[in-house]
């Protein structure tokens, strides 16, 4: 198992950017930020040492890989 690697918000954004998957700084802000009941829409957490949010590599990887596999097996044409 490979080491967990932990990124911030422009990492996260560069991720995703080499995926295909392009945001604007404003769109990952929003993505991290907590909503009224205190919930992300990414697994973003504040690092306990810099205060920065920061998200596992993988774990966003995983999410968006996850969401493609349920559009496909939710598609009419298969």
């Amino acid at each position: 198992m490979d080491a967990p690697k932990y990124i911030n918000l422009s990492e996260a954004r560069q991720v995703l950017s080499n995926m295909g998957v392009e945001f604007n700084d404003r769109q990952m802000k929003r993505a991290a930020d907590l909503d009224a009941n205190g919930q992300r829409k990414l697994p973003f957490f504040i690092d306990p040492i810099d205060g920065k949010l920061k998200i596992e590599k993988g774990t966003l990887l995983k999410i968006y890989q996850r969401l493609q596999m349920e559009a496909e097996e939710n598609s009419k044409i298969q």
